[in-house]
């Protein structure tokens, strides 16, 4: 069922009051802890040693998003080089790969797309150096456009690159039309932002069918779906589209997120797909937190009762 608490807290999420106050209470960090791997990166690279063991791959995200300055964005890539650095280190790459969002690497700032692309292009040189490849996150409708320029351009030098496409926003189907072609990974997921009626679906209803038509365009396309649910009728939809276009279990993948359906990941994996979990870390997790308390009532409801300890 929808979250109607949604909204409040898609909004709580921009707020520096608020952020303060939750922040402050002792029983947050224990609801952080499981929807984040830690805030360093010996946390994050226990957690993914700890997926791998079962068989599970990852996607990792040092948590960041809309840096203010040329200097937040320098430090946001740098941090992402030493991430990359470490997976190599602890042999990793296997595994893991990367994801990255632009808006922490600058593209909010006054030519932030040259500079975004600067850094990312950067980031990518050290994905390609260490065998791994790199998904490039998609964040609120204002910057798509952006993003997939950004993405564009370093697929001419990087075409494993990868990126996101929200099945709530209307162009997502135009979207994954022209990202069905050969070497395109495309992660599809429902969309965790709070979007305007003018630009996306906003029932429950309208964002399932829009992510099964986005979902059948991938899936007959010539790249590969990255099917980002945890809803099983989108699992049981992604598996059975695939089957009907004619696609063998390793041409796909299935994606959630860390501390959700942990069960339902092994199964998967199990069964012979291929599962990989996005598994963020660092510091700045508060905006990342609270979206994922927005999607789910289940998440919002495991806060409550730890910060009531019931």
């Amino acid at each position: 069922m929808p979250n109607p608490l949604r909204p409040l807290l898609l909004a709580a999420a921009k707020s520096a009051q608020f952020k303060k106050i939750v922040v402050a209470l002792p029983m947050t960090r224990k609801v952080v802890n499981r929807f984040v791997s830690g805030e360093t990166m010996d946390d994050c690279v226990k957690a993914l040693k700890d997926l791998s063991v079962r068989g599970i791959y990852s996607t990792v995200d040092y948590l960041g998003e809309n840096t203010k300055s040329v200097s937040d964005a320098e430090a946001a890539k740098t941090a992402c080089l030493a991430l990359v650095a470490r997976l190599k280190d602890e042999g990793l790459t296997q595994w893991t790969e990367v994801s990255i969002k632009l808006t922490s690497l600058g593209l909010d700032l006054p030519d932030g797309s040259d500079i975004a692309y600067d850094n990312a292009r950067q980031i990518c040189d050290a994905v390609a150096e260490a065998g791994t490849t790199l998904t490039v996150d998609m964040e609120d409708h204002t910057s798509t456009d952006k993003t997939l320029a950004v993405v564009d351009r370093l697929r001419e030098t990087y075409p494993w690159v990868g990126t996101v496409l929200q099945a709530a926003l209307h162009r997502t189907v135009s979207d994954a039309e022209r990202y069905a072609g050969p070497g395109s990974r495309i992660r599809l997921c429902k969309g965790a932002y709070l979007e305007p009626p003018e630009v996306a679906f906003q029932g429950r209803a309208e964002v399932d069918a829009a992510y099964r038509r986005a979902l059948k365009v991938l899936m007959n396309g010539e790249g590969r779906p990255m099917v980002a649910s945890h809803d099983p009728r989108m699992i049981q939809a992604a598996t059975e589209t695939a089957l009907r276009a004619g696609r063998s279990a390793d041409s796909f993948e299935f994606q959630m997120l860390y501390g959700i359906r942990a069960d339902e990941q092994q199964r998967l994996a199990d069964a012979g797909y291929k599962m990989t979990v996005y598994v963020p870390y660092g510091t700045d997790w508060w905006g990342y937190f609270i979206r994922r308390l927005a999607e789910r009532p289940a998440n919002l409801l495991f806060f409550l009762r730890a910060l009531f300890g019931n």
